[in-house]
């Protein structure tokens, strides 16, 4: 499966890979309990709630996080 900006955050934080990616970006990410609350949303919902924009998260940064987890899966 590829990933792309519709993917929903929930379904990422499923594949071990993509975590293990993800947390090389933002340690402690997967981990924390507030996700909960937006894991039904894509990751391009995301880019709208202020936090994410307070945290520095740019569509740029979810397509290159994308480009990599899709390239390490690829490569399996």
């Amino acid at each position: 499966m590829k990933y792309d900006l519709m993917t929903k955050l929930g379904d990422l934080l499923k594949d071990p890979q993509a975590v293990e990616i993800i947390e090389k970006y933002v340690p402690g990410l997967a981990k924390n309990p507030m996700l909960m609350l937006v894991k039904k949303k894509s990751l391009e919902s995301l880019l709208d709630i202020p936090q994410a924009k307070d945290a520095g998260l740019t569509k740029e940064m979810l397509e290159k996080l994308l480009e990599e987890i899709n390239a390490k899966k690829a490569d399996a």
